[in-house]
Parts: structure tokens; C-alpha cells; sequence
């Protein structure tokens, strides 16, 4: 049996605690067991359960560890136990190794001998659409729901607890078991174990790792909701494959955001498959990814793109406290770096403000030069030549109001015969540890860092060790993002005082919906009318069933009108030549009211049509896209962006929860180019931003009255005015009553 490595003089300072008293009995029975029973216990060479007995003794569980096979009395050499009344105590914990058709009895069989915990390794429970797989999950997940048991699983690698000395994982890679601020919770097993050799590597302690699985028990929220209340507990990474319950999950985030500890999340969803059947632009430019980052991400779960980012922001989060704004400063060495931070910088949407007059002046004087100095400051090596000269360029940084996050080039040296480099990295260590700034290394590219550059890096634990340029700013946004962005909004006064009026017309809306499980679009008329419910402001407009009818209404309301073809099966008018506009004329409307009926007649064969709808023509200064989508995983969000046609070909929008009040509807507008149109671009007059605000509270609104019971809200274009918005088209996607 390999032996562990000891921990040498110098090696990483843990805690050694074992519990966190987190409020979560549960996850607690499933970390820190009294005892383990590893059922499925057998002799076959390199089993799976072999690896599990050998992992729990390696590292030095406390506790007794039994195992269990009804077929064999003895196994590795030690006695083996044929059911749970021939254990000498009660079982507690159970890592469950058997064939999928035995687990659920094993489990039923464990709880009824007083177990309180297990990890079922075991898998087929429905990772493959194979009926009878799928059936086995259902009942395993009934008997987990039954018993009371806290499992994690099915098809895992089992659970680390470093400061518990508790490893039942079935890896056969030597691991440092001690306490860390770091837990990981993945439903892949081979990507965590990644993770925490990663992490290992750059001298960061994983303090846990579960392995969910499918998730048939406990879930990645629950895990959260843990760590949360663990003190020793400091960063939470979670890969996630799907969010199995919604509100849990948002209330775990949050209640780790409240703790002060981020949730990393690496999410899969980045495809067009959700999305496919859409049938509103809101619809289509959706996907989960964007649904999660919206909604997760008010939340309080920061979503990474790869585990390297995890990597980078779980080092700064760790090691540099939140930035209070996102401008950036940085000292380098070298011209090629100063470049690469620039772009970098403008691809991750992180400014360099220019220093103030006051910095300028003290960097020319440290540095003997003249020239403008600017943001990143390249001092060549002036600055290295006096330890003194250094530290005061650092503080001259830091003194400047624009700078919330300083970026150093550095390195940590892999050996001796660099002192005057490691001198300044000390000082800047001591001097981060009385700064409210974030102060962050970085290097040229990624490198590896060995035993000598981890003992150094014990000894600096106020500064962040970024790698690379674009990882390393990608963190930085990742941070900035999380410290800055504002959670949820809560309902205000006025809308619980307005509510009582609403219902009436959201229930007769939702009583249109068909049995047949499809998705409904309202017509453009009721799409209208529920929005003029909500306060949103429409072009004066009515139906016509016929030329003559056309003319008529043309004439009350005022030339020149638009023409557009109505019916709820007709979603995308201007496709089919259902849209006619600048009718300025009797004549024009009279032929424009035929041209529509013949054009929708030949290109939607089967549509049916309700009329020609006679529109005032209402004139803009821009165009923009308001609406909402539900999506199937994260529940109801807003989308706000450029509309027109402009919505398809540039797609600048961006989503958020749909809990908006005035200042959250502020900051969507403020993540879309659309905002420095808003606000007068370029010498332009600043149209109605409050106007806007208002429509997107509207729409927030409706999209929470309606729940479930609709796919997507589409308000484009919403034409702004200097005074004033208005919709000039909307779109309700009912869901389906059966889906």
C-alpha cells in the first residue's frame, strides 16, 4: 500500500476542523461519517470497491470501515460481513457498489439498520434513454425519498473530506487530504479530480470535493446551502450539468453570496437546441446560458467559461479582496505585455482610466523621466532597480481614485538566486495587507509551479497569482461582476397597489390556451391589448375586414397609416409581405388592404387571417426590443436590446431576472450599446430613458403574472422619443396548458 507523503516544514498552513454545524444534518452524516460500510465489497483486481477500502484507510479515516458482500466472509484480507445485522455497530454511512437492480433494496435495507448516509458509485439509472435504466432511477430516486437518507449519486466517484480525513473516492491518484477553503461539487467526477490537481499545483487547498452524479438525492443546491454555513469554507465551484430544482438553487447562491463566499460555476448549455422551436425573436435569442447568467447570476453564481477560469478566479477571490469599481491600473516591465493587457482589457469590456494629473506627477519624479506617463504604466526596469522605488510606484497606483484593481507583472520564481525579486514581492504582499484594493500579479503566459514556488507563495497571501493576460483579466471580470452586480430587486409599493387590477385580463389570457400541449401565440390585437394593460403605450389602431372598412379607418385616424396583415399564426408579418408601410394615400390603402390578403395568401398557405390591421404611422429616433422568455430550466427573464431589424443582425441585448425596479432596469440597459444611443450619441439628443425603464418594469410585471403560463413576451421594435416610447408591434407566446 502506498504510503502518504508528510507534510514537510513550510508546506501549506490548514486548519484541520472536521464539521461546519451548517445547518445541513444531512450533507454533514454524508461528510463526516461515524462509520463506513463499502457494500459490494470483492477481490476481483483493481474493482472499483477495492479502490474505496484502500482510499477510506490511506487517509486516515477515524472511524471503523466494514465490508460488505452476502456471498463472502472474508475479503482483503479482513472479515466481510454478509448483511447489516452481522455488523458489530450501526452502520451510518454506506458507499453502495452493487449492480443497479440491487441498489434500491440496499439502500431500504441500510436505512432500516440506521444508516443516515450514502454514495451510491453504482450507475444505469438512466444516463442512457434506455427505458429500463430510466424506470431504476425512478425507483431508486422513490427509495431515496422514502427512506430519509442522505445519498449522493447515483453514477459518482464518491466524496472528499480533507479535514475529516475521510476519502472514499474510487481515484487511484495520490491526493493532499488536508482542510481547505475550497469545495468543489461536479456531476463529472473526472473533471473535479482535475480541478483539485489544478488547484493542488498552484498551492490553492480543496478542503471538499462531492461528486453528484445524477443527482437522484441530494443536489448541487443542497451542497451549496452546506458550504454556505461551513466556516472553513471560503470558495464554492460547481460544474453543473442542469439546476434539478430552480428555487433551491437561487436561494443557495444567495445564501452563499450573503456568507460572503462565490459560487464558480462551470455550466453546460451553451447550444441552440433549447431553442430551436422559438417563435418570437425574444425566444430566439435566448439559451439557457443566457437564462442562467441572468438569473444565477443576480443570484449570486459567478459562470465561468472554462476550468482554467475557474482556476484564475477562485486565486483571486482567495487571495485580494472585492473591487469596489472596474477600472483597472497596472505597472509591467515590458512593452508586450503593456499591449496585450490593452487588448485584453478592451475584449473583456475593463477600462484603463487615464491617471490623475496627481498620480502622473509622483511617477515621473520616482522614475527620473519626463514623458506622459499613462495607464498601464511600462517602466521598463526603472522601477526595479531600488525595492523603495518599486513600492512607491505600487502606492502611487493604489492612491488613484480611477484604479480599483492594480495588475503587477510577476512571476513566482521556481528556485533560488532571485532575492531581490522575492524582496518585492514581500513588500507588495505587506503593503496589500492594509490596502482596500485588490492587488493581483500576473504573468506573461501560463506556467507550472513547483514545491519552491508554492513554499514562497505560502508567505503572500494578500496578493492574488494571475497567469496569462486573458485569463487573467477574464477573472478580473468575472469578480468585478460579482462585487459589483446588484441581486434581485423586490416588488415595490406601487406595483402590490396596482396588482389587484391585473388579474382580470391575465386569467381570461391564460384561459385562451388550448389542451394540446403547444405553444399559442396570441394575435397582435390581444398581444396589444394585455400589454395597454400593463401601462405600455400602443399606435392608435384598428381591424379591418375589408377595403372599404380600411379606408374608413385610415380617414379617423389620420394618413398615412400602416397596413399589417392580423392572425395569431402570423408571427413574422414582414416575411410574408404582411406589412405595408407610408400609405399615404385612400388609394394606397385601398390597394395596400388586397396586396396584404393576396400576399399572405399565397406565402402562409393554411394561416388564417383575421384582417388587415390599420396602424397610425408613428416616426422615432431609435428602435429597441423589449420582452421576456421563460426559460425551461431558470424560469422567467427580460431581455432588453437594439430592435428593428437591426435585433437580428447585431444581437446587442442582454437579459436579466425579471424582478426589475428602476434601478435594475437601469443596469440592463446599461450592459447594451443601445444605452450610448439613449443617452445621445455623438452630439444626438438624449431620447427617454425613463420611458424605457418604465416599459421594462411593464413587461418584468406581466412576465411574473403570467408564470408558467407563457414561452416569450416580444415588444419590437418599442420606438423612443425624445419625450415618450411607444410599441409599435408586440407578440405573447402562450404556453402550453399540457406541457
Amino acid at each position: 500500500m502506498t504510503e502518504l507523503k508528510t507534510k514537510k516544514p513550510g508546506a501549506r498552513k490548514t486548519s484541520g476542523r472536521n464539521g461546519s454545524g451548517s445547518g445541513r444534518p444531512d450533507v454533514e452524516a454524508l461528510l463526516n461519517p461515524r462509520n463506513v460500510v463499502v457494500v459490494g465489497a470483492t477481490d476481483k483486481p483493481g474493482n472499483w470497491a477495492e479502490r474505496c477500502w484502500r482510499n477510506i484507510h490511506l487517509y486516515g479515516f477515524r472511524g471503523n470501515v466494514y465490508p460488505m458482500n452476502p456471498g463472502r466472509d472474508r475479503v482483503w484480507d479482513t472479515k466481510c460481513y454478509r448483511s447489516f445485522s452481522d455488523l458489530p455497530e450501526t452502520p451510518d454511512h454506506l458507499v453502495v457498489l452493487v449492480p443497479a437492480r440491487f441498489v434500491a433494496q440496499t439502500l431500504r435495507d441500510g436505512a432500516a439498520a440506521g444508516a443516515r448516509s450514502a454514495t451510491v458509485v453504482s450507475s444505469g439509472f438512466g444516463e442512457f434513454p434506455d427505458p429500463a435504466s430510466v424506470q431504476l432511477g425512478k425507483d431508486l430516486a422513490k427509495t431515496i425519498a422514502e427512506t430519509g437518507l442522505a445519498v449522493s449519486g447515483p453514477n459518482c466517484l464518491a466524496n472528499f473530506n480533507g479535514g475529516g480525513n475521510f476519502v472514499s473516492m474510487i481515484d487511484n491518484r495520490k491526493l493532499r487530504c488536508v482542510a481547505g477553503p475550497i469545495a468543489i461539487i461536479g456531476q463529472s467526477g473526472g473533471l473535479v479530480m482535475a480541478l483539485k490537481r489544478t488547484f493542488e499545483e498552484r498551492g490553492l487547498d480543496v478542503g471538499y470535493i462531492i461528486t453528484s452524479g445524477n443527482e437522484d438525492g441530494l443536489t448541487t443546491a443542497d451542497y451549496i446551502e452546506y458550504f454556505a454555513g461551513d466556516p472553513q469554507t471560503r470558495v464554492i465551484v460547481s460544474y453543473v450539468e442542469s439546476v434539478r430544482d430552480t428555487a433551491k438553487f437561487l436561494k443557495a447562491c444567495a445564501m452563499a453570496k450573503a456568507a460572503g463566499k462565490p459560487v464558480i460555476v462551470v455550466k453546460l448549455g451553451t447550444s441552440d437546441s433549447g431553442r430551436a422551436a422559438a417563435l418570437a425573436h425574444t425566444g430566439a435569442l435566448a439559451g439557457s446560458i443566457a437564462a442562467f447568467d441572468a438569473i444565477a447570476g443576480d443570484a449570486g453564481a459567478i459562470r465561468v467559461s472554462t476550468l482554467d477560469d475557474v482556476i484564475e478566479a477562485a486565486e483571486l477571490f482567495l487571495h485580494a479582496p472585492l473591487p469596489k469599481g472596474n477600472g483597472l491600473g497596472a505597472i509591467t516591465f515590458s512593452g508586450g505585455l503593456r499591449g496585450l493587457l490593452f487588448d485584453q482589457a478592451a475584449t473583456n469590456g475593463l477600462p484603463f482610466p487615464p491617471l490623475a494629473a496627481k498620480t502622473r506627477r509622483r511617477l515621473e519624479q520616482l522614475l527620473g523621466v519626463g514623458s506622459i506617463i499613462g495607464n498601464p504604466l511600462d517602466s521598463g526596469f526603472a522601477a526595479l532597480n531600488s525595492a523603495e522605488t518599486y513600492i512607491q510606484c505600487v502606492k502611487a497606483m493604489l492612491d488613484d481614485s480611477g484604479i480599483d484593481t492594480l495588475l503587477l507583472q510577476e512571476e513566482l520564481p521556481r528556485g533560488p538566486g532571485s532575492e531581490r525579486k522575492e524582496d518585492n514581492l514581500r513588500a507588495v504582499n505587506a503593503l496589500a495587507a492594509k490596502s482596500k484594493k485588490p492587488i493581483a500579479f500576473v504573468t506573461m503566459i501560463s506556467h507550472g509551479v513547483n514545491e519552491y514556488a508554492r513554499d514562497l507563495r505560502d508567505d503572500l497571501r494578500n496578493v492574488a497569482f494571475l497567469q496569462e493576460a486573458d485569463k487573467a483579466l477574464r477573472s478580473v471580470r468575472s469578480v468585478t461582476s460579482y462585487a459589483t452586480r446588484r441581486g434581485p430587486a423586490s416588488r415595490t409599493g406601487t406595483y402590490s397597489r396596482r396588482k389587484t387590477a391585473i388579474p382580470a385580463i391575465v386569467t381570461k389570457t391564460l384561459a385562451r390556451r388550448t389542451d394540446n400541449g403547444k405553444s399559442q401565440p396570441l394575435s397582435e390585437l390581444d398581444s396589444k391589448a394585455l400589454l395597454n394593460a400593463y401601462g405600455i403605450r400602443t399606435p392608435k389602431e384598428k381591424l379591418a375586414s375589408s377595403a372599404v372598412e380600411a379606408v374608413r379607418i385610415a380617414k379617423e385616424i389620420g394618413l398615412p397609416v400602416v397596413l399589417k396583415a392580423a392572425g395569431a399564426e402570423l408571427t413574422h408579418k414582414s416575411d410574408i409581405g404582411g406589412v405595408l408601410l407610408n400609405n399615404r394615400t385612400v388609394s394606397a390603402v385601398r390597394e395596400g388592404y388586397g396586396t396584404i390578403r393576396r400576399s399572405v395568401a399565397r406565402k402562409a398557405k393554411g394561416a388564417e387571417i383575421d384582417g388587415v390591421l390599420v396602424a397610425e404611422q408613428v416616426a422615432g429616433d431609435i428602435e429597441l426590443v423589449i420582452g421576456a422568455v421563460r426559460d425551461p430550466e431558470m424560469g422567467p427573464m427580460v431581455m432588453f436590446g437594439s430592435g428593428g431589424v437591426a435585433l437580428e443582425l447585431y444581437r446587442d441585448v442582454a437579459f436579466a431576472a425579471p424582478t426589475l425596479d428602476e434601478i435594475s432596469a437601469g443596469a440592463l440597459i446599461d450592459r447594451t450599446k443601445a444605452a450610448h444611443l439613449i443617452a445621445g450619441y455623438r452630439g444626438a439628443p438624449a431620447l427617454d430613458r425613463a420611458a424605457v425603464i418604465r416599459a421594462l418594469i411593464a413587461v418584468s410585471r406581466l412576465a411574473c403574472d403570467l408564470g408558467d403560463g407563457f414561452d416569450s413576451i416580444d415588444v419590437n421594435p418599442f420606438v423612443l422619443r425624445r419625450h415618450g416610447g411607444i410599441a409599435l408591434d408586440g407578440l405573447v407566446v402562450l404556453h402550453g396548458a399540457n406541457r
